[in-house]
């Protein structure tokens, strides 16, 4: 399987990809946010990178470019926000926030309660984020 640096055009589109291929068996998320991310100190084209994702439709869509009508914004450096997407490395994405690496303008409440909400849906939702999350580890350089 071909590796892409993260959150380049290639990279989103092996990711979309996998969320396909998934979509019938995940659950609905139980929290709708819509966040524009700021990606800075990205070893490659333009710095920040400007990304998004939503979960208003039930599921998690991540793209690039921001949202018109964000709850937030979410600014953070490459290595945070890849811990937390591919790795979900919640630790690192904790410490980052406490170190003051993370910073979020707007509703901090809905970020918070997508970050305590988890998969979701039991065993099964549990089973599948760690496929997937695997899944993306398997596609990013």
């Amino acid at each position: 399987m071909p590796k892409y640096p993260f959150l380049s055009e290639e990279w989103i589109s092996a990711a979309r990809g996998i969320y396909d291929a998934h979509r019938s068996e995940a659950p609905a998320l139980p929290v709708v946010l819509r966040a524009n991310l700021n990606i800075t100190e990205v070893p490659f084209g333009t710095d920040p990178l400007e990304a998004h994702l939503d979960t208003s439709s039930g599921e998690l869509q991540l793209d690039l470019g921001h949202l018109d009508a964000a709850d937030v914004t979410l600014t953070m450096g490459y290595e945070t926000a890849k811990a937390q997407i591919v790795s979900q490395d919640q630790a690192a994405v904790m410490q980052a926030f406490m170190q003051g690496k993370i910073k979020i303008e707007g509703d901090m409440t809905k970020v918070l309660g997508l970050a305590t909400a988890g998969p979701g849906g039991g065993p099964d939702a549990q089973a599948l984020a760690r496929t997937i999350a695997e899944e993306l580890q398997q596609i990013t350089e």
